[in-house]
């Protein structure tokens, strides 16, 4: 899933941004939450993956020492930086371009961009998948960077870089096509922005509501993702076959299929609200 940020040029008005601007915006502001928010990923790892308690995951963390606390950092830089910077440029490609060849509704046209968008990030999922080997301590004997888990994977072929794909894919499109289509009626429903410092916090307040919202909805697709991600090797298992065996490890309980979901939802308060707000800064100033 994309940030928010501000609303495609209309391609009519001859105001167009310039080219590049977007995925520029997109690649900084993306740069900017990994730096900040990263070992807060960390921990909420662990607790998808393990089933673990925050307070547990955070002593895992410690025992773990600080010198690999920003461990496997590499990947999500690379791949978060690079997807956003495809999804804010993308789907403002995709809707150019539609709005100026199709002749279905604006909302219709923008959702088939945001999900385009979101289908094309999905390109980039053999740097989740490298990542979710790195935080994963179980792997921490095989590989002790980015450049050997990469190595140690193209051993089992291509077909391994893209283990996961299947949630992948469940989760970009919709997630997309939501956080575009709700950004501008959140924005409007926020008290009317006067000055750049009340733009800066509308913009973050926006981000941080949908990237929550959409972070707890599709919570247990990123927990299936996880254990289908961190295994190496061996049979390629279902979405659904996966999602089965997770439900009845945890005794068919739901608050347990969503044991994290609570430190998702702060993590992606603050991550897509530096996100949102960065690019909108960054988006007026270029």
């Amino acid at each position: 899933m994309g940030a928010g940020g501000a609303e495609p040029e209309d391609p009519a008005s001859g105001e167009a941004a310039a080219p590049g601007k977007h995925y520029v915006c997109g690649y900084c502001a993306a740069f900017t939450n990994i730096a900040v928010t990263f070992p807060i990923q960390k921990v909420l790892f662990r607790q998808q993956l393990y089933g673990l308690r925050t307070q547990d995951a955070v002593r895992q963390l410690r025992r773990d020492g600080l010198r690999t606390l920003y461990r496997g950092i590499l990947p999500p830089l690379l791949q978060k930086t690079t997807t956003l910077a495809l999804m804010f440029g993308l789907y403002e490609d995709f809707s150019a371009l539609l709005l100026s060849h199709a002749r279905a509704p604006e909302l219709v046209t923008r959702s088939v961009a945001a999900a385009l968008a979101g289908t094309t990030e999905a390109v980039l999922t053999p740097f989740e998948r490298v990542q979710t080997l790195l935080q994963d301590y179980k792997h921490h004997d095989k590989f002790t960077n980015t450049y050997q888990a990469f190595k140690v994977l193209k051993a089992y072929g291509m077909r391994e870089y893209y283990r996961g794909l299947v949630p992948i894919l469940l989760r970009n499109g919709p997630s997309n096509v939501l956080f575009f289509g709700l950004r501008g009626p959140i924005k409007q429903c926020l008290p009317e922005a006067t000055s750049h410092s009340t733009h800066l916090v509308n913009d973050f307040i926006c981000g941080g509501l949908l990237g929550a919202m959409l972070g707890f909805l599709f919570f247990p697709v990123n927990v299936v993702k996880t254990r289908m991600q961190a295994q190496i090797g061996g049979e390629f298992q279902s979405f659904s076959k996966v999602l089965v065996k997770i439900w009845l490890e945890r005794d068919r309980k739901l608050m347990r299929l969503f044991r994290g979901a609570h430190l998702n939802y702060h993590r992606s308060v603050l991550s897509w609200g530096i996100i949102n707000a960065t690019y909108e800064f960054l988006l007026k100033l270029l």
